[in-house]
């Protein structure tokens, strides 16, 4: 009996794979798919692990994740909660202070501390982990690689599910060991998901037999803009804080490394000392070059503030002009998200994934060009009818994007799809 057209239309956007065997396959295989019941919406899908069917056990599912890259580590945690919430049984090793940060346990899922490391003892308390496990999961190149040496001398193979969100980045010899760590992943990776279409023609390249575009969520759930009554009371007040009354407000989000493009972004704020009013660039983060940052900032009498991390991007994105990414690569860029849903025009490099995740919806300069941010800043802070034009594209753009549910539905559909001949107990 053919599945009926709102599985296979549900299906087919994530995991056209899965769909294709649905249309085909005898009748005895309808069970991993159910149709609603009156409390259910058409498109409802149950995944074969909640319940499982005809006294199957529960999917066993490890997360292996390195900790160091908070939209990695934020996406985990969503997927964890969605996945339990569905009946899967999840394991996530991470190193103890990401559990402090993004409380797996929280979520329902079973943390075991595994720390950022390749060494001998981490590869071996990793492999006993997930030595029961029906398939494993891994977040980020370097714990992927950690988990392809675990589970490299394991007679029967477990299926490894493989997501990139964003690409790692290295110079000189460092450089090359990063490509033979790519290839080594992407050859051993059951099926590989990449968050931007770059990162998944990236993994074909390098040798992934299966790879395919992750539908990856903002964490938390998309974040309009706040009441317009809030909006009003706390858009003064976090101005006045910051300096920035009477004065446009330009506000980047990220750590202060190299790749994010502060020293270009430096660069534009010089120009932007001539306007008038002069805005000021807040940035809201912290890492190693600080100090670097902050002696130039005052060497040269910037209008730029170093805030540190904050928790409250949301308010301070209410309380800004325009929102901005300078980064020389990006994958699927949480600001820009966060940008688009409050209705903040952004500016931002053409790099990596964000010409795909923004469309039209923002002004996009080269990277590493300081003279083309700066002219685009000035030029939209000085035409109101843009800014608004952006504000619409950005609502629509957002839209378009994949929810927290269709993210682990996805997810579900390639885990079932590695999984179906789990032997029954």
């Amino acid at each position: 009996m053919p599945e009926p057209p709102y599985v296979l239309a549900s299906l087919a956007r994530y995991a056209p794979e899965t769909a294709r065997r649905l249309r085909t396959a005898p009748s005895f295989c309808t069970f991993f798919v159910t149709r609603p019941t009156p409390n259910q919406e058409p498109g409802h899908v149950t995944p074969v692990s909640s319940p499982s069917p005809h006294g199957q056990p529960p999917l066993r599912t490890v997360q292996v994740l390195g900790g160091g890259n908070a939209g990695s580590s934020a996406h985990v945690r969503s997927l964890a909660a969605g996945l339990v919430a569905r009946g899967v049984k999840v394991t996530v090793c991470a190193p103890t202070e990401a559990e402090r940060t993004y409380d797996f346990s929280g979520a329902g899922a079973h943390h075991v501390h595994v720390p950022r490391s390749s060494d001998p003892v981490s590869v071996a308390a990793l492999r006993a982990l997930c030595a029961d496990a029906d398939l494993v999961h891994a977040h980020g190149l370097h714990a992927s690689f950690r988990t392809v040496l675990a589970l490299g001398g394991r007679r029967i193979r477990t299926p490894l599910v493989v997501t990139w969100h964003d690409r790692a980045h290295a110079e000189g010899a460092r450089a090359h060991l990063l490509r033979v760590l790519e290839r080594r992943v992407t050859k051993a990776a059951t099926v590989v998901l990449g968050a931007t279409s770059e990162l998944v023609d990236r993994a074909r390249a390098t040798g992934a037999r299966d790879a395919r575009l992750a539908a990856v969520a903002l964490p938390g759930g998309p974040r309009g803009p706040l009441d317009p009554d809030e909006a009003e009371r706390l858009r003064p007040k976090l101005r006045a804080e910051l300096g920035a009354t009477g004065r446009p407000l330009l506000l980047a989000v990220g750590s202060l490394e190299r790749h994010r493009g502060y020293d270009v972004l430096l660069d534009a704020a010089r120009a932007w000392r001539h306007l008038d009013p002069v805005p000021l660039v807040v940035v809201a983060g912290e890492g190693p070059l600080r100090a670097e940052l902050q002696r130039r900032i005052e060497d040269e009498a910037l209008p730029v503030a170093l805030i540190g991390r904050r928790d409250d991007v949301r308010d301070l994105l209410t309380a800004a002009d325009l929102a901005l990414l300078p980064s020389l690569r990006e994958g699927r860029s949480v600001l820009a998200q966060e940008a688009l849903h409050a209705r903040v025009p952004l500016v931002a490099t053409d790099a990596g994934g964000t010409p795909e995740l923004v469309g039209d919806a923002a002004e996009l300069v080269p990277a590493s060009d300081a003279e083309a941010l700066a002219g685009a800043v000035a030029r939209l802070l000085g035409a109101p009818e843009r800014r608004e034009l952006l504000r619409e594209r950005g609502a629509r753009q957002a839209a378009t994007w994949p929810t927290e549910d269709a993210t682990v539905a996805q997810v579900l559909s390639v885990y079932d799809e590695l999984t179906l001949h789990r032997p029954l107990l």
